[in-house]
């Protein structure tokens, strides 16, 4: 499982429809913007070590000026999106292949049960919608993005 984490101060992910209309399926204010990518391998245990860490991120300031802070602490939220794409190889042609991303039922449950357990942990989340054609907005902070692999974690 992979998760690209953008410490915001505000972000929005908007559904758009086929008839040009758009409807925000999720919106926070100071946080973090989670794009989630599943890999076919992908369990149960990866979503929980996804989650422990975006709960314990120590990525905002302190009074000192110092990265130090995790959610939390300043009541921050979560914006997560489903991100097939982080699964990309594009290492030969030009058009990307997207066979190591997880099939769409086991991407959709190890996404749903990604945020519950960061709900779990105390932690507001808004959520993209699965499978639809998404624009996400944000104000990238710092700015601050960390690349998170669960298959690194050791």
């Amino acid at each position: 499982m992979r998760a690209v984490i953008q410490k915001v101060s505000h972000a929005q992910v908007d559904v758009c429809h086929e008839n040009g209309a758009k409807e925000t399926a999720g919106a926070i204010a100071q946080g973090f913007m989670v794009l989630l990518g599943v890999t076919h391998g992908d369990t149960e245990s990866d979503a929980r070590y996804i989650a422990d860490k975006i709960a314990h991120l120590r990525i905002f300031e302190d009074d000192a000026g110092k990265l130090n802070l995790s959610l939390k602490d300043v009541g921050g939220s979560v914006l997560l999106v489903s991100q097939f794409t982080l699964y990309a190889d594009a290492r030969s042609g030009r058009r990307p292949s997207f066979s190591a991303a997880a099939p769409a039922a086991q991407a959709d449950t190890l996404y749903r049960h990604t945020a519950d357990l960061l709900r779990s942990h105390g932690l507001t989340v808004e959520t993209g919608r699965f499978q639809t054609h998404m624009q996400v907005s944000l104000c990238n902070d710092g700015p601050v993005t960390l690349l998170l692999d669960s298959q690194k974690m050791f």
